[in-house]
């Protein structure tokens, strides 16, 4: 059985090309089952309940978020209208929203669980142990596949080797750049360090160029817009066996759109 991972979905081209392309990848991949980060679906920072019900229209069977997931001030308060939606379950336990959640498709039945990251991030409650009590409560039953928010890969691959053989797979999020290191770790646990973005290619992670250089050669803050044109959609296709619910293999995906052909004199 498979499952299609994908990256943070970043603004309005995000959201677009996971409507226009999501659908046609599901068959051609045969997967059974699509998880989405789509932290960053809100103008780059954040999502609503309507831009949740808009990416799961698209064929997402789960969500995930990250550091962004307040970023909609009005969200917290509606983040349980979302029933697909996990939020880091290392967030002080007052929060809202659920860090594992149950899903059930006509196909097949899993648990996914979102965590966030300490190396270099915002202030959160230990991801180890935060992934330990999940584990106590998600039913040993089903397969459990992991978002991990995080900064700094080694935070990533450390997590991933203390899950192996507990979990089915384990997944970066985060930094929107896509890593070559998909592997099947020894107990069985599938593991990327970064599924990628889904959004803007032809851009600083998803951003327009030119305030992050203002940012970067000055010092100076500025408005971090996010990008236009072409867009890709990037993460991996987690192959797994249902009576062991271990991965048997990990495969990273890209479908990048191209970008304009410059206008030629002749």
């Amino acid at each position: 059985m498979k499952i299609l991972m994908l990256g943070d979905v970043v603004g309005s081209p995000g959201r677009r090309i996971l409507k226009e392309r999501l659908p046609r990848i599901r068959q051609e991949l045969g997967v059974a089952a699509v998880i989405v980060n789509a932290e960053n679906a809100a103008a780059g920072s954040g999502i609503t309940v309507a831009l949740a019900n808009e990416i799961t229209a698209a064929g997402a069977d789960a969500i995930t978020m990250g550091d962004h997931t307040w970023g909609q001030k009005e969200f917290a308060p509606t983040v349980g209208q979302v029933a697909n939606l996990v939020r880091p379950a290392n967030y002080p336990p007052e929060a809202p929203g659920k860090g594992w959640r149950l899903i059930t498709t006509p196909i097949c039945r899993f648990a996914v669980l979102n965590l966030l990251g300490r190396v270099f991030m915002q202030p959160a409650d230990c991801p180890f142990h935060a992934a330990d009590a999940a584990l106590r409560e998600i039913p040993k039953d089903v397969p459990v596949f992991v978002d991990f928010h995080a900064e700094a890969t080694s935070e990533k691959i450390t997590l991933a080797h203390y899950l192996d053989g507990r979990v089915t797979a384990v997944v970066g999020t985060h930094t929107h750049v896509q890593t070559s290191d998909a592997t099947v770790l020894p107990g069985g646990t599938a593991f990327i360090s970064d599924l990628g973005m889904t959004g803007p290619w032809h851009s600083s992670i998803g951003r327009q160029f030119e305030p992050v250089l203002q940012k970067l050669m000055t010092g100076i803050p500025a408005r971090f817009e996010v990008a236009t044109g072409p867009s890709t959609l990037e993460g991996a296709v987690i192959t797994f066996d249902p009576s062991t619910r271990l991965a048997t293999a990990i495969a990273p995906f890209r479908y990048r759109e191209p970008l304009p052909v410059p206008a030629t004199n002749h």
